[in-house]
């Protein structure tokens, strides 16, 4: 290996030193962050399919709690309990990702998403990802130092270390320095959880203008959902990833759309996989019926790229870690001989927690899990979560493919399945929960990998941070799942059977299933139903129907998450979550498993990533842009734009004229600006989360502040509401841009 070897290594924490690390109040605080990011970060993953970091918010916002209960006299944290703090509030993140990018797929192979199922995934996906990357610390942390960077989790490690040198400094200022850090994330929360309750609560502005264009671009349209968390988001993963993934959206929405509209305009009978007539199609409905296939075609291909370019890593990575684990650099598993900095949980107890897992997934009754299922989670978990370790060292988390690994997984299970005959629709839940625990496995290796990495450069214990990031993702993995099922009750609309299929029957004494409805429609309508899951299209659209007792269908279920429909039958509006890449692991197992495919839409969308792979553009963030609402990637695209010129603007200064391109990006990455775009992203996300929670109880009330600022609001509704309602988000802007810029030294 090629890495600094572990003994040239001086943590900041000396061996020798004694300080508090795990006590129950960092646990606790780590927790409850861990939960507060994860809700936040399962919001934005639903809606734009990525997630940022949460290791460095949360551990600025615990040195800052901290330090604010020590001047009401109560002791002040170490730099090992904040450690701890991070440690275990980063789960939450890495856990929300795994779930949204594959859970929802439940609902589009025609399933429920159950309670059991979802918290069950979470879970042990979360504590297999978790106890596989314990083994291969040394390995990978130690033995490999001066090799793999880490970047977030050597960030981190860097404030951890700042805030604990200004306590030496407080007379010079620099604990108000410190203070004023966490005071940044907590203006950007405040702003963001005030500005989308008065933007989308209160109907203070329009939340998505948009302008949709006549001859000669016919169907084309442009829009923007002004929001703080996508604001935040381009800010965050910057100007290159938020111009590619716009980039996308762009084509969709002013060239596809608009010559699927120019080409399908005259044609006199509907174009499959449509149900109507191209003429009669507004561009949404263009986008839903013809371009999510051509960009999932996109996503699959981009992510199975990524997956390929990563080979010769993932083939360095296993031939080092298997080799350094055999010549024994693994070496001791804790105990007295070992030093504080070195120990970890026994490996005894990595194998008793590995094995009970995966019995524990064999016996889960809602998995639909066999004894092949269960092998297949073992290798794949495996090899994934050293894969993403790996990779996380050399490139960071929000460049590591985790998508592409799902998809390989979610490939080779079903190919699997189809070799032995495995089709059908309870094998679709058993390949999909292999693909998730794999998923969220992988996600969370690599956000352990880079907790170790910040305790490995702090001096903290490595057994203790494995317990606390347990902990951690345990309680994130117990609250995500019902907020998944929540936010999709509140957005699902019950449609009408005489909107979408008038007359359609059944025979009533094949459905044993019932349900009654969730969400705001549940308050006018307090029946309980048979559940029919219709398969084909006779008579009327596939999908979830709720059928009375004489056959009768009476409600088609659309879902929250990828459902069509946003208008109830009051009139009242809908946010649906777009999830585009749950969409893209259901289109993989219907595909292999049952050939339900537009398959030429698809092979369209493969080789648009074929072509940008070919011009050197990475193809999978401009897929997903593809995939989603222009209205999406449009905000993210002037975040990442403000990041342009806020880092351009501070290397132009005399402080940054001699310093290396990385030393500019860790700069601007450390910057204020990173920090309100944080609490941007929480608070607007968390007001997101609030508001479709509360949207049952508060629908009449939603009604008839949807009907006054229709009429007297011109922000929110008439011929310049749309310019109008720019003029709120232009301040968010400029407030970013405010407090992101740095000044020259005097």
């Amino acid at each position: 290996m090629n890495g600094v070897p572990a003994l040239s290594h001086r943590p900041f924490v000396p061996d020798s030193a004694t300080l508090d690390e795990f006590t129950p109040r960092a646990v606790v605080m780590g927790a409850l962050l861990g939960m507060l990011f994860g809700a936040s970060s399962l919001y934005l993953v639903l809606k734009v399919g990525l997630t940022v970091s949460a290791s460095i918010p949360v551990a600025v916002i615990a040195i800052a709690l901290f330090r604010l209960a020590s001047k009401a006299g109560v002791r002040d944290s170490t730099i090992l309990e904040n450690n701890i703090v991070q440690t275990a509030g980063s789960a939450g993140e890495s856990i929300a990702f795994g779930l949204g990018v594959t859970m929802p797929a439940i609902l589009i192979l025609g399933f429920d998403l159950e309670i059991a199922r979802v918290t069950l995934v979470a879970v042990l996906g979360a504590l297999l990802g978790i106890l596989m990357m314990i083994p291969l610390r040394r390995t990978l942390i130690v033995a490999r130092h001066g090799e793999l960077k880490y970047p977030e989790g050597t960030a981190c490690a860097e404030v951890l270390k700042a805030a604990e040198m200004s306590k030496s400094a407080r007379a010079g200022g620099g604990a108000r320095a410190d203070s004023g850090r966490a005071g940044v994330i907590f203006l950007g929360f405040a702003i963001g959880l005030v500005y989308k309750t008065v933007n989308i609560a209160l109907k203070g502005w329009k939340d998505v203008p948009e302008k949709v264009f006549g001859e000669p671009l016919k169907g084309g349209s442009v829009g923007a959902e002004i929001s703080p968390e996508l604001l935040g988001v381009g800010y965050i993963i910057g100007p290159r990833i938020a111009a590619i993934m716009c980039a996308g959206g762009v084509l969709a929405y002013l060239l596809l759309i608009p010559l699927i509209k120019f080409f399908g305009d005259a044609l006199q009978a509907p174009l499959a996989p449509g149900a109507k007539l191209i003429h009669d199609m507004s561009p949404n409905q263009i986008r839903g019926a013809y371009v999510l296939y051509i960009g999932a075609g996109a996503v699959a291909a981009g992510g199975v790229v990524s997956l390929a370019k990563a080979l010769p890593m993932i083939w360095r990575s296993l031939r080092g870690t298997l080799g350094g684990y055999g010549a024994g650099s693994v070496g001791k598993t804790g105990g007295a001989a070992a030093a504080r900095t070195d120990q970890d949980i026994p490996m005894k107890w990595v194998l008793v927690g590995c094995l009970a897992i995966i019995i524990a997934i064999m016996l889960s009754a809602p998995l639909h899990m066999n004894l092949l299922g269960a092998l297949l989670i073992l290798v794949f978990g495996f090899l994934f979560s050293t894969v993403s370790s790996q990779l996380t060292g050399e490139i960071g988390s929000s460049s590591n493919p985790i998508s592409g690994m799902t998809v390989a997984t979610l490939l080779l299970t079903c190919l699997i399945f189809l070799v032995v005959g495995w089709t059908g629709g309870p094998y679709y839940v058993t390949a999909l929960s292999v693909g998730a625990i794999v998923c969220i496995a992988s996600s969370n290796a690599g956000a352990t990998s880079q907790d170790l990495k910040t305790g490995f450069l702090i001096g903290a214990t490595p057994r203790l941070q494995q317990i606390a990031i347990l902990v951690g993702a345990l309680a994130s993995a117990v609250v995500l799942g019902p907020i998944l099922l929540k936010l999709n009750d509140a957005a699902t609309v019950y449609v009408p059977i005489a909107q979408v299929a008038p007359g359609l029957r059944t025979d009533p004494k094949a459905l044993v299933e019932t349900a009654a409805l969730q969400g705001p429609q549940a308050l006018k309508d307090g029946g309980t139903y048979r559940v029919w899951h219709k398969t084909d299209l006779a008579g009327g659209p596939a999908g979830k129907y709720l059928v009375d007792d004489s056959g009768k269908a009476v409600y088609l279920v659309d879902p929250g998450i990828n459902g069509s429909h946003t208008t109830r039958p009051d009139g009242t509006e809908v946010r649906k979550y777009d999830a585009p890449k749950a969409v893209l692991m259901s289109y993989i197992i219907k595909g292999i498993l049952d050939q339900q495919l537009p398959w030429a839409l698809v092979i369209f969308g493969v080789i648009i990533a074929l072509v940008l792979e070919m011009a050197s553009v990475p193809s999978l963030p401009f897929a997903v842009g593809v995939y989603l609402p222009l209205s999406s990637s449009a905000p993210i695209f002037v975040g990442g734009m403000v990041r342009w010129y806020v880092d351009r603007r501070r290397n132009r200064l005399a402080a940054y004229a001699n310093a290396s391109e990385e030393e500019r990006t860790a700069a601007g990455d450390r910057s204020p600006g990173v920090l309100l775009a944080s609490g941007y992203i929480a608070g607007g996300a968390l007001a997101g989360i609030l508001i479709a929670f509360t949207a049952g109880v508060l629908g009449d009330f939603d009604k008839a502040v949807t009907a006054w600022s229709a009429a007297h609001n011109p922000f929110f509704e008439g011929r310049g509401a749309d310019l109008l309602s720019l003029l709120p988000y232009a301040a968010l802007i400029v407030l970013l841009y405010w407090m992101a810029r740095e000044k020259p030294a005097r």
